[in-house]
């Protein structure tokens, strides 16, 4: 999704032509935003008012997980070691997820719910510990889907939100 659109790709998003854009500027229906140059773009913003949807609240979520009940000790101080990253960088975090069980396990309550929050848009930011914690292999992959105008994916240790 992208947050800004020229002319055409917006005319393309609502089925209507370029003229009837720069028409309903003209007559303040829908007045386009202009650069310092002049040009029109429209915002993501825009779209939603025409279509008549709400912007979805982003939320900055961490995510915990340890491999096994006996290292609920450790899940403690991968929480506390995940907190004190945010209060640091001065992240707000929204929601707070935690899973026992294998990183190549992709039947975790909180990591499903995670990735449906993340297919639904509502994540800003997902915060980890380390790259493992939220997946064991393919972390990559991860990074990819949720970077780039779709948000961030930073493990603490890295200290890299990319947003």
């Amino acid at each position: 999704m992208k947050s800004t659109y020229s002319p055409q790709a917006f005319g393309q998003q609502l089925a209507r032509t370029t003229k009837t854009l720069q028409r309903w500027d003209r007559e303040g229906i829908l007045p386009a935003k202009r650069t310092p140059t002049g040009r029109r773009y429209y915002t993501h913003e825009d779209y939603l008012a025409v279509t008549g949807q709400k912007a979805l609240r982003r939320v900055i979520v961490t995510y915990c997980r340890v491999s096994g009940s006996g290292q609920k000790a450790d899940l403690s101080s991968q929480r506390l070691a995940v907190e004190n990253f945010c209060i640091t960088t001065g992240k707000a975090v929204a929601i707070r997820l935690e899973d026992i069980g294998s990183g190549l396990n992709y039947k975790r309550k909180n990591f499903n719910l995670l990735m449906q929050m993340v297919e639904r848009n509502e994540v800003a930011e997902i915060v980890i510990a380390h790259k493992d914690r939220l997946v064991r292999f393919g972390y990559e992959w991860f990074e990819m889907v949720k970077g780039g105008d779709n948000g961030a994916l930073g493990a603490q240790d890295q200290a890299v939100p990319h947003s």
